[in-house]
């Protein structure tokens, strides 16, 4: 079974398992179409965190395809450009690409086919054209002025004859095609194993040709950004051939009788199960499935959890025992009280006094310290849930209009992965010529103040919102699942996952299927970093009495249009069954199996 946010990932994936290759084999594939398929979601220049099982090895993995700050990152440097936030475009931003990373260490670790044959179908696809998204023509719209009149590399890439692609037509990225043919060259020149073929293309990549022209445009050229001003960028070949993906132990917590698995703090993904440890001490099932109760209850806790992913969470030790524990969490459930609160709270864990950054005043959009003002913020942040002047391809009804990426896989044998690719976006940074794709901003999530768990130091991960999930039932995998959405997605997450435990036996597609919400009560991982305290969106199929009873409860409710909220997919383990389910939201998500 595969899953995904883009029907050509997942009939790739599929095409995959069909002709012998295993999940991981499937995943990657799937992965490079993606960069293809959905340019505007993610790229080459962004990154990858992976979960998965591993049947063989019978445990959970995380593999961090997370690059990090370059050498030159640091506070003082900004402050010497005048910068107090990190600008959501351009060059500044940059961390190592970290995607290719990832991708390359899941395959050579766990995968069984060569480097040529994954590569392939994304060499196919960014030769012959996609057809383009209604999306991926919105988002090109969005940013046209900026990429004619500021990012000529990205207008001779994006905007073939002078035009924005329309809907439907197909769009190729020869030059893109070009980069993975000639990594495919060097890597069979150097070696004849496949072992040895995937760690010469990831040399090629890290310390070879894809290197030099990645650290030649950073160095030798400077563009217009999110801050108003031009600036270079810092990223260096040394920054790059220093850095590798790796393999860690998952954070995990145990939520009636399953076990869920997810990324350490240097992403948001222990944010999911604090909620989890929260709720524990909830009758949910009593409560009713998307009820006023349940959805205030699911909020209010997302509240305290987002809170402390504030003021903890960073590539850094952070107390996570303490968080996850169960005295602590009893203390701060008795926070969660019948009216909605509007205060950021943070927790102690273990006594110690949490620190908050210096957030932008809430509804300050464009308008933070080092904003010039929103003309230039065309482009910024992940094109995710729009917030003010920094929304990204959204209709005048506010439906969401992009996200970044997810795909799930699960084999004959049993192994499971769950991926969530972004970054590097066509709208994130000029395009480097010679390569066919730009570098990501995932640096825009770095705190430019000294002294917290996410303040910008070099070598450090940024506290990224990436975040695939992974269940164990009984101690067996169970269900792998995803979705895109910046700080949204450890709320569509959860609500999938308790909609399976709590939902009354909905299946896997009922349960993706199921009206979504979310809170944007805490401030945001993406500049200019904005809150909007209160505010929570949910889709009008909750029906109208649940929604005038959480504005009683002083919830300041956004009443979204149905099937507009969250991408999820996934595919799961039950019993001697296979089963996968793929998101209608946006008609593009897509699952197949046999």
């Amino acid at each position: 079974m595969v899953a995904g946010t883009h029907w050509l990932a997942a009939a790739t994936g599929m095409s995959v398992l069909e002709r012998g290759g295993n999940a991981f084999d499937a995943a990657v594939a799937a992965g490079f179409v993606l960069q293809v398929a959905e340019p505007h979601l993610n790229g080459p220049g962004g990154e990858v965190p992976i979960l998965l099982w591993s049947e063989a090895e019978q445990r959970v993995s995380v593999v961090c395809g997370q690059g990090v700050a370059p050498s030159a990152a640091t506070i003082e440097r900004f402050a010497g450009l005048g910068l107090d936030v990190v600008p959501g475009t351009g060059l500044l931003a940059a961390t190592v690409p970290g995607a290719f990373g990832g991708w390359m260490l899941m395959l050579e670790r766990w995968g069984t086919w060569r480097l040529a044959d994954v590569l392939a179908p994304a060499v196919h696809y960014a030769e012959r054209g996609v057809p383009v998204l209604e999306r991926i023509s919105a988002t090109i719209e969005q940013v046209r002025d900026l990429f004619v009149d500021d990012w000529p590399t990205s207008a001779a890439t994006w905007l073939p004859g002078g035009r924005v692609p329309a809907p439907g037509t197909a769009l190729a990225n020869p030059v893109l095609a070009a980069t993975y043919r000639r990594l495919v060259a060097v890597a069979q020149a150097a070696s004849s194993t496949r072992e040895g073929q995937i760690a010469a293309a990831r040399d090629a990549f890290y310390q070879g040709f894809v290197a030099e022209a990645i650290a030649g445009f950073s160095a030798k050229t400077a563009w217009r950004d999110s801050s108003g001003e031009v600036h270079g960028g810092l990223l260096t070949g040394d920054d790059l051939a220093g850095w590798t993906a790796s393999v860690e132990e998952p954070v995990t917590f145990d939520y009636h009788g399953h076990t869920v698995c997810k990324t350490g703090p240097w992403g948001q993904g222990p944010v999911f199960l604090q909620q989890l440890a929260l709720l524990s001490g909830f009758d949910l099932t009593g409560m009713g499935h998307l009820s006023a109760d349940y959805v205030h209850t699911v909020v209010e806790s997302a509240k305290l959890a987002f809170a402390d992913r504030e003021a903890w969470y960073g590539d850094t030790d952070v107390p996570m025992a303490d968080l996850l524990g169960e005295a602590y969490n009893a203390e701060r459930r008795a926070l969660v009280g019948p009216e909605a609160s509007a205060e950021l709270r943070p927790g102690s864990p273990g006594g110690r006094v949490p620190r908050l950054p210096d957030f932008p005043s809430p509804g300050s959009a464009g308008t933070a310290p080092g904003v010039s003002g929103a003309r230039s913020s065309a482009g910024v942040g992940e094109p995710t849930v729009g917030r003010g002047a920094v929304e990204q391809v959204v209709s005048p009804d506010g439906s969401v209009r992009g996200d970044t990426c997810h795909v799930d896989v699960v084999d004959r044998h049993g192994n499971m992965v769950s991926a969530t690719p972004s970054g590097g976006w066509l709208q994130s940074s000029p395009t480097i010529p010679e390569l066919g794709f730009c570098l990501g901003t995932r640096g825009q999530m770095f705190w430019l103040q000294e002294g917290l768990p996410a303040s910008l130091r070099p070598g450090a991960r940024p506290r990224t919102t990436l975040s695939p999930s992974f269940a164990l039932r009984d101690g067996r995998p169970w269900v792998a699942f995803g979705t895109p959405g910046g700080d949204q997605q450890d709320q569509w997450s959860l609500n999938l996952f308790l909609a399976l435990v709590h939902g009354g036996g909905l299946n896997l597609q009922e349960a993706v299927d199921a009206p979504m919400f979310h809170s944007e009560h805490f401030p945001s991982s993406f500049f200019p970093r904005e809150s909007r305290p209160g505010v929570m969106h949910i889709e009008d199929r909750v029906g109208a009495e649940v929604v005038a009873e959480l504005r009683r409860r002083g919830h300041e409710v956004e009443v979204r249009e149905p099937w507009s909220l969250g991408r999820l997919s996934a595919v799961a383990r039950d019993g001697v069954f296979l089963k996968a389910a793929a998101n209608p939201r946006g008609a593009q998500g897509y699952a197949a199996g046999r």
